[in-house]
């Protein structure tokens, strides 16, 4: 007897990206949990502006020995109807999402469902062995036609009328939104209803509107006596071809099937696979969405994960597209911190992000020399050109008071506008307020000077004031680590002693450490002591006052502990850098750490997202995820911690050399750890 594996939580969620910013995603268990779970959720103007078409739908398959419900949903006021979900016997999310279920009379459904790469469509089918004649399949499809981030209700505009042809059915639900067009072998019939009142669950625990209406024009009915049941949805956005035209579904599933299973089979691991899902088209070129389901791309958030989404997967084509891309939007030294997900504002809202660009293209750089595809010279020169503004401008002085300082070190922030990461705000109340020179900015801003130093003489000096300053003024002799802010509120000579995770970029997660060795390894030793997880760093240890065990209620609640102790999987990479540097380097020192802070996280893959790594977790045990379930600087600083921080010896050397090379810095051996 085969046995099988343990089934995932119910509530764990899937994805499948479209590579244009649209997906499909849903829980093991079938119950749509949140607003952003759909079989088609397509982007009008990649990789924004997302409208979800098909939320889901209701399947039940009939034999002779009675119907039976494979699917459940859950209505007002939290009842669960029908109960398909508890016939679920299997479920896997490799090579795509795969249901197995168990019926009543012992008859096995397989179900599986998946989004090919570059497309605004999804795959579905399903399938019994040994069906016997008068065995089928219905499906009634729940339609919608609404931002993402909206609920839908039942109102007179919705069109209903389904246009037939060839196979295809094609619903226009309302005049400014993609169409939905299905190919399927089943038959069609036109059964418009409205179905009221579906709860949302994660909605109602986020403090969030969590009810919503979908419209059902129809079923589509398979027979499923020797043949799979079949069904391709898609998004027909307007101006293009309509989908999947003259052909037969056979065939389009038959070639995507194949297409993508192969596809798939090329990443190396899970890690690889996940932050496949990150890279998506943003008009001519490239991007990395933050997470799913409801981020877009951010410039702080690109910049971190490409380090690992594409360096140290080895996908150098995209990080150059991105990168140049990028290049094109400094503004008076800035990079926008995000791209409006509407119209093509961009806000100017983050001291970080663009010295975090500054070390993404120091480190493209350096990955392509030591791949042996340098950069053109053309490319250099823009790449170059856009270090150059930033470091300049900042230098200069720019938005939100951004100045580099008399001690060499960066001053930023005015009142009302939270410009580091920790940037958590609800109307007026910044709740973690950095105002002055915080410590994570100050190790952003030495390293971008010291690659800058490569191409100018202009920087040395300023570097030698800054990284002077810096060990002088951050350390805690009280805490034997560094301070969170010095001259906080631009209050010259003061410190905010908060114990936070940010200090450890000062030793790990950046090019060059800042800190002698004794001093660097005790900043590590107390981070680890004080805010190390299974999971991650919390953002605050658990002795300072206002430490936040769990992050969870309305959005008040929820921001307000968003860094007052939750734990961020992704500072885990700049942890594991800075306590391997420490020790040397050595073989020994890497293989502990891959035991003891790497293993860990890989468990995560099986909860939360799964095969992904969540935006954060609870700070206190069992650590729960919250947040967004699939985030790419988690999974990109995973994947870098497994290829280049605890990769092997000659990877590590070259890289090294590598850098050292590209620095051209009379005292770039002073910082390389």
């Amino acid at each position: 007897m085969i046995k099988r594996p343990p089934l995932p939580d119910a509530e764990a969620e899937w994805l499948e990206p479209d590579g244009l910013g649209g997906f499909a995603s849903g829980t093991v268990g079938g119950l749509r949990t949140r607003r952003y779970h759909a079989l088609l959720l397509a982007t009008r103007r990649p990789p924004a502006e997302r409208m979800v078409l098909v939320a889901g739908l209701d399947a039940w398959v009939e034999t002779p020995r009675g119907r039976f419900d494979i699917t459940s949903q859950r209505y007002r006021p939290g009842v669960t109807a029908p109960l398909g979900g508890r016939r679920l016997d299997a479920f896997t999310i490799r090579p795509w999402p795969r249901w197995s279920v168990l019926l009543d009379d012992g008859t096995r459904v397989d179900h599986e469902l998946f989004v090919p790469k570059g497309s605004a469509m999804t795959v579905l089918t399903w399938r019994v062995a040994g069906a016997g004649a008068g065995t089928r399949l219905v499906v009634r499809p729940f339609l919608s036609g609404r931002d993402h981030h909206a609920l839908h209700h039942e109102n007179a505009d919705f069109r209903f009328e389904a246009d037939l042809d060839e196979g295809r059915v094609i619903w226009r639900p309302y005049p400014d939104v993609p169409a939905v067009v299905a190919l399927s072998n089943g038959t069609y019939r036109h059964e418009p209803h409205w179905y009221r009142g579906f709860v949302y669950e994660e909605e109602r625990r986020r403090g969030l509107d969590f009810e919503e209406d979908l419209a059902a024009p129809g079923t589509l009915r398979f027979d499923l006596a020797g043949e799979e049941a079949q069904l391709v949805l898609a998004a027909h956005l307007p101006g293009a071809p309509v989908p999947l035209d003259g052909r037969t579904v056979s065939a389009v599933v038959a070639e995507l099937r194949a297409t993508e299973g192969r596809r798939r089979s090329t990443f190396i691991s899970p890690l690889h696979r996940a932050a496949d899902a990150y890279l998506v088209t943003r008009g001519a070129g490239k991007t990395i969405v933050a997470g799913y389901p409801w981020f877009t791309d951010w410039g702080r958030d690109t910049f971190i994960a490409m380090r690992g989404i594409c360096l140290a997967a080895r996908r150098l084509d995209e990080a150059r597209a991105i990168l140049l891309e990028w290049a094109g939007v400094v503004s008076e030294g800035m990079l926008p911190n995000r791209f409006a997900d509407r119209g093509d504002v961009p806000e100017y809202n983050a001291v970080d992000a663009s010295l975090w660009y500054v070390i993404a293209v120091h480190e493209y750089l350096v990955s392509a020399a030591a791949a042996g595809q340098p950069a053109s010279p053309a490319d250099r020169r823009v790449l170059q050109s856009a270090v150059e503004a930033i470091v300049d401008g900042y230098a200069a002085g720019t938005r939100h008071g951004i100045r580099l300082d008399r001690d060499g070190l960066l001053a930023a922030g005015e009142p009302g506008v939270q410009l580091t990461w920790m940037d958590a705000r609800v109307g007026e109340r910044v709740f973690t307020p950095r105002i002055g020179k915080p410590v994570e900015v100050e190790a952003l801003w030495l390293n971008a000077l010291m690659i800058a130093s490569a191409y100018s003489e202009r920087w040395p000096r300023t570097l030698a004031d800054g990284l002077r300053s810096f060990r002088e003024r951050f350390w805690n002799p009280a805490t034997r680590a560094l301070h969170d802010v010095v001259d906080p509120d631009h209050r010259p000579g003061l410190a905010d002693p908060t114990f936070r995770p940010n200090q450890i970029l000062a030793v790990g997660g950046l090019p060059f450490g800042l800190l002698e060795p004794a001093m660097a390894r005790q900043v590590v030793d107390a981070v680890e002591a004080r805010l190390w997880t299974p999971r991650g760093l919390r953002t605050l240890a658990a002795d300072e006052p206002g430490y936040s065990p769990r992050c969870e209620g309305g959005v008040r609640e929820r921001d307000a502990a968003y860094h007052q102790g939750t734990v961020w999987p992704w500072l885990l990479g700049p942890f594991v850098e800075a306590w391997v540097r420490v020790r040397g380097g050595t073989l020994e020192a890497r293989r502990e750490a891959r035991e003891r802070f790497f293993a860990p996280l890989l468990g995560h893959l099986d909860e939360g997202g799964l095969g992904h790594v969540s935006e954060i977790v609870d700070g206190d045990p069992p650590h729960a995820p919250r947040g967004c379930p699939f985030q790419a600087w988690s999974v990109g600083e995973a994947l870098r911690l497994d290829r280049v921080v605890l990769g092997d010896d000659s990877r590590r050397a070259t890289s090294t050399a590598s850098a050292r090379a590209a620095s051209r810095n009379p005292w770039a051996s002073n910082y390389l750890a």
